[in-house]
C-alpha cells in the first residue's frame, strides 16, 4: 500500500520529467555507426558487395570503411591488436547487442535470406520469422568479423 501511494505520489513528477526532456530535442536520431571488426576488407566486403552500401572514404591510418546506403552511414575500424581481441559475448558484455537495419517488406526480407544463405563468411542465427505474434519478422546474422546484424521488416 505504502509503495502504490509513493508511486502515485511520484508519477506527476516522473511525467514531468519526461516531458521536459522530450521538449529540449537534444538530438535527432541516429547519425552513423561505428563497428570494430576483425576482418576489415571482408566485412567492408560485406556491406558493399552482399548489401549495396558505397564506400564513402578510408583512413588507411586508421585503419577504416566509412560505408553509407544513403540512409544509414557506418564506420567499420580494424581492432588494433587482433592478438588481443576479446570476441563479443552478448549474454556477459556492455557493448552493442546488434545492429538492425530496416528492411521495405517481408518478401524483400525473404529474398535477403536467400541473397545470405549464399554467401560463404557469414553466420545466419535465424531465418526469417514473426517477431512476436507479427506481423513484423525479422532474422539475426553475424558479419564476417562477428557483429549481430539483424534485419527486420515491418508487416502492416
Amino acid at each position: 500500500m505504502l509503495k502504490q501511494k509513493l508511486l502515485l505520489s511520484l508519477s506527476p513528477l516522473l511525467l514531468l520529467s519526461a516531458s521536459a526532456i522530450a521538449d529540449t530535442n537534444w538530438v535527432g536520431g541516429v547519425d552513423h555507426l561505428g563497428l570494430t571488426v576483425s576482418n576489415l576488407d571482408a566485412s567492408k566486403a560485406f556491406f558493399t558487395d552482399v548489401l549495396g552500401f558505397k564506400t564513402l572514404g578510408n583512413d588507411p591510418a586508421y585503419p577504416a570503411y566509412f560505408l553509407s546506403n544513403n540512409k544509414i552511414t557506418i564506420t567499420l575500424w580494424r581492432v588494433k591488436n587482433d592478438a588481443k581481441r576479446v570476441e563479443f559475448n552478448r549474454a556477459e558484455n556492455v557493448g552493442l547487442h546488434h545492429l538492425a537495419l530496416s528492411v521495405e517488406s517481408i518478401k524483400k526480407l525473404s529474398e535477403l535470406h536467400e541473397h545470405l544463405e549464399m554467401q560463404n563468411n557469414i553466420i545466419i542465427e535465424f531465418a526469417p520469422e514473426n517477431l512476436g505474434k507479427g506481423p513484423t519478422q525479422h532474422m539475426m546474422i553475424r558479419e564476417p568479423s562477428g557483429n549481430r546484424i539483424e534485419f527486420i521488416a515491418r508487416g502492416n
